[in-house]
């Protein structure tokens, strides 16, 4: 509904008012058959005209209100010089915007050059008619002019009240505003912070990199005049965007030329929009953290084809990816954020993972990439050491959420945008693998995927039928058996391949008398078929019960419990 209405928005002529002006009236057809001159006032043309009244006493300034194109055949006008001058500055006292003499009546060869002389004194527009033409169609056409135009912004602003108002209804974020926005403009919109960071941008079919191509360095040029302002140098319309007395934010039109009324209203509704969005998101994720989570979530999902537009939105965020050492972190929260919306934990982490990249001084993407896991995208001088940096950054959000079990995955360093998504990818796989239970080593500060060992690499595996099939085929008959008779084998056997073979320890371990353990291991070989003597078999058990252990369960049977 709202792009149907978008396809009818018109928001004015280009640059002009909804008044037009004392030349756009000569410049009508009914204007021109009277053949006007300009006689004074030259320099005033482009003054408004609110109406056209015509009348004919020498008196008319105190029946006018102002901006009036006044309209007359001079026969009620006085003679003498002083008088008549006397009537032109009073005309100019009220304000009228203009005075047509129609020639033929009282002047037939000209007007006085009294008369000349006194509108160009008063600075007031002077027109003559060579020729006769009906006064009444000329305020016919010009107020017809004027109450269409007039009829045309009362559209306008209609549907753009109806627009704005189904984004307020649809609770949509700053990225669907600005998109709405750039729509209705036809021309960019930028939304920054007041640290000249760019929060949101909708190109509107310009290059987004040129766009953004030193963004901070051109917005701190702009000088801040009133809640809206036009820019001449830079060519940008500026609104400022906040609520309750607290600025926060700039919306920014790239007009390249004065922009019309209707633009002015449309940035500051657009405003008012994203101040109405802030309100009602501020509580659990902010303006900043959005932004870097939409770029963040792109690269994940590899939705930029065009890696230089990527790259060009990290650095009008304040973050330099190109020519940097790129590190990627991924936290995994699963167990955490009791009492809390899922939303509400994911911005607590990624507020507390930011907060700690900015006490480290570390320029950082971070962001949610879903319910239960926070990304980041660390920029590093392409020579520091990484594992410090993570280190540090990893400690300081541990110490910003203390009591949350979190685990953190860290991807391999890159050097560019495009690897990138594979390090994130990567990041996820780890976090995801250390968050199982059976993951060694739970205290470390972030996990690497060489921590994981042998689990890492089953992790990566997923779902491969391949490991399916060699689960199944291990240990598909033990896991039948426990589920049958609720031996409880298949733990008997991981304390035995978890103690080296060592039996006497094994037995400990399960809690087990040596000789019920022992003649567990014997039914055990009897219904796998395989010695545990064997050091080939052992390894090819203790892989698959690994296996199971991570979630990768044989087919068509569930976990033993």
């Amino acid at each position: 509904m709202i792009i149907s209405r978008q396809a009818r928005w018109a928001p004015g002529r280009e640059g002009s008012q909804v008044l037009p002006s004392v030349a756009e009236v000569l410049a009508l057809d009914v204007m021109r058959r009277g053949e006007p001159r300009v006689m004074a006032g030259t320099d005033r043309l482009g003054t408004l005209v609110r109406w056209v009244h015509a009348i004919e006493l020498a008196d008319a300034p105190r029946l006018l209100r102002g901006g009036e194109l006044v309209l007359t055949t001079g026969i009620a006008l006085p003679d003498e010089g002083p008088l008549l001058d006397a009537y032109v500055a009073g005309l100019a006292g009220v304000g009228v915007a203009g005075l047509a003499v129609e020639l033929g009546r009282r002047y037939t060869g000209g007007l006085p050059a009294s008369f000349v002389a006194a509108a160009e004194s008063h600075r007031l527009p002077l027109i003559v008619f060579g020729r006769e033409v009906p006064f009444v169609e000329i305020t016919e056409a010009v107020h017809a002019r004027i109450i269409d135009d007039q009829l045309d912004q009362l559209r306008a602003s209609a549907r753009l009240h109806e627009v704005f108002t189904d984004l307020a209804v649809a609770g949509a974020g700053p990225a669907e505003i600005l998109r709405q926005a750039g729509l209705l403009a036809g021309r960019p919109v930028i939304l920054e912070d007041l640290s000249h960071r760019v929060l949101a941008c909708e190109p509107a079919g310009a290059d987004p990199a040129a766009l953004l191509d030193g963004f901070e360095a051109r917005s701190r040029a702009v000088a801040r005049g009133e809640r809206t302002s036009y820019d001449a140098p830079s060519g940008w319309l500026v609104t400022v965007a906040g609520a309750r007395g607290e600025d926060w934010g700039r919306v920014i039109l790239v007009c390249g030329a004065p922009p019309g009324p209707g633009d002015q209203v449309l940035m500051e509704r657009t405003a008012t929009a994203l101040a109405l969005a802030r309100l009602l998101t501020r509580q659990h994720e902010s303006l900043e953290r959005q932004a870097h989570a939409t770029l963040i979530g792109a690269i994940v999902a590899g939705a930029y084809p065009d890696l230089d537009a990527a790259a060009a939105r990290a650095r009008a965020l304040g973050v330099q990816v190109t020519g940097r050492q790129l590190l990627t972190l991924v936290i995994t929260f699963r167990h955490g954020g009791r009492g809390l919306p899922a939303h509400a934990v994911a911005a607590k982490v990624a507020d507390a993972l930011a907060d700690a990249c900015r006490g480290e001084r570390i320029p950082a993407l971070v962001g949610p990439l879903g319910e239960e896991s926070v990304g980041a995208l660390l920029s590093l001088d392409r020579h520091a050491p990484g594992d410090p940096a993570l280190g540090a950054v990893c400690a300081a959000t541990r110490r910003r959420l203390p009591g949350d079990d979190l685990v953190i995955g860290a991807g391999s360093p890159v050097a560019t945008l495009a690897d990138a998504r594979r390090s994130l990818l990567e990041a996820q796989q780890v976090a995801d693998a250390a968050a199982q239970p059976s993951a060694p080593g739970r205290r470390r500060p972030y996990y690497r995927l060489a921590d994981l060992r042998l689990r890492g690499l089953l992790h990566l595996l997923g779902d491969d039928a391949r490991l399916a099939t060699f689960v199944d085929r291990e240990l598909g008959p033990l896991i039948a058996h426990d589920l049958a008779h609720g031996a409880g084998l298949t733990k008997v056997l991981g304390a035995y391949l978890a103690e080296g073979g060592n039996k006497a320890a094994a037995a400990a371990r399960a809690h087990l008398a040596r000789p019920t353990f022992y003649e567990r291991l014997r039914l055990i070989e009897r219904i796998l078929g395989v010695s545990l003597g064997s050091a080939e078999s052992r390894t090819s058990l203790h892989v698959a019960l690994l296996a199971v252990l991570a979630g990768h369960h044989p087919r068509g049977r569930p976990a033993p419990g």
